[in-house]
């Protein structure tokens, strides 16, 4: 793997700004045409299935899903570059205000361009396989 890979730097920074909660710091890390799809497909956090579009498309998926949350903790398990993309096997634990918590187990890949600016973050994972826990 290389450590070096831009698409790398983007997603291991995009991690550390959303468990931060540093909104703007994350948008930075987006380009003006990045598509957002956490899941692939029609879910909750993704209505009509094609996605958040655009640098207002994700401030929307952060402060409609991200904002929502009392906190997200990333665990990397495996990561793999090629060229400007990269692949990753990850658990996201979501924790609610209310105390219920969320995991999904899944791929989530980044593409930068050029610039080291993302345009494409996919969740590859589906809601049948989230776990959920109920507040003790």
């Amino acid at each position: 793997m290389n450590e070096q890979s831009p698409a790398l730097l983007v997603a291991r920074n995009s991690w550390d700004r959303v468990q931060r909660r540093a909104r703007d710091e994350w948008l930075d890390l987006m380009a003006d045409n990045v598509v957002i799809e956490d899941p692939i497909g029609v879910a909750p956090t993704n209505p009509t299935g094609k996605g958040f579009q655009g640098r207002a498309g994700a401030a929307e998926f952060w402060d409609t899903i991200i904002a929502n949350t009392e906190s997200i903790h990333i665990e990397t398990h495996e990561s793999f570059t090629a060229g400007m993309e990269s692949a990753h096997v990850l658990t996201l634990t979501t924790t609610f205000p209310n105390g219920m918590k969320s995991r999904v187990h899944g791929i989530f890949t980044y593409v930068v361009d050029e610039a080291g600016k993302l345009t494409n973050m996919r969740g590859h994972w589906s809601l049948d396989e989230m776990k959920l826990d109920q507040p003790s």
